[in-house]
């Protein structure tokens, strides 16, 4: 059988509420049968966004806004995390019956995708840690979160990646819901500026070595 198609959908810097937008119409058109898609952006500012776990009490949600962020609700597992400028978020919209793939093994894949893309940019130390840590880890630091959803067998949201993220921001919450842990980015591993443009290209090669498919570049939709 021949790879599958996937539509590639590059955002650019944009709102985080668009993109989420953006993601939400490509579900709907993978359940009526459309080609499959990943959305790539980077948030335009600070968000701190909650899966079905973890919503910030109002106190908490007042502090966060007062230091400037937006707060939204996702619909993917996972407690509070942040999303901003200098992070690669990339949403696939993949149709895991078509694939065959349990949504266990589908989130190994996307731990899979994350360590390539370490090893393409240079970060030989990235690695898994046994469950229930997901995600990729420097030492007890993470450097890329995964949180998904998978309804009637279409995934959403996925993965973010800590380029040249501001980690400050993560100083305010527990990131993931994970006490006594800590976050990282691949600028501060590396000991470079990497921004996200720079990852764009890797990640799209492990993305393809992963989930065996070509990718079909897709106009941008717009909100």
């Amino acid at each position: 059988m021949p790879p599958c198609a996937v539509r590639v959908l590059r955002l650019g810097l944009r709102p985080f509420p668009q993109a989420l937008r953006v993601q939400e119409r490509c579900v709907a058109a993978a359940r009526a049968g459309a080609a499959e898609s990943v959305v790539l952006s980077e948030p335009a500012g600070p968000v701190y966004a909650w899966g079905l776990r973890g919503a910030p009490g109002a106190a908490a949600a007042a502090g966060l806004r007062a230091r400037g962020a937006a707060l939204v609700a996702a619909r993917r597992g996972g407690h509070v995390t942040f999303h901003g400028p200098g992070q690669l978020v990339a949403f696939p919209v993949l149709d895991l019956r078509r694939r065959r793939l349990p949504l266990r093994r589908y989130v190994g894949a996307l731990q899979e995708l994350s360590l390539r893309l370490c090893r393409r940019m240079g970060l030989g130390a990235a690695r898994a840690l046994p469950p229930p840590f997901t995600g990729v880890w420097v030492g007890d630091s993470k450097v890329c979160a995964i949180g998904v959803h998978c309804g009637h067998h279409i995934t959403s949201h996925g993965l973010a990646l800590n380029c040249c993220t501001d980690l400050s921001w993560f100083e305010h919450i527990v990131p993931c819901g994970l006490e006594g842990k800590g976050v990282t980015s691949l600028s501060r591993e590396l000991g470079r500026h990497v921004p996200v443009e720079r990852v764009l290209g890797p990640f799209l090669d492990s993305f393809q070595e992963v989930f065996d498919c070509t990718l079909v570049f897709a106009e941008d939709p717009g909100d």
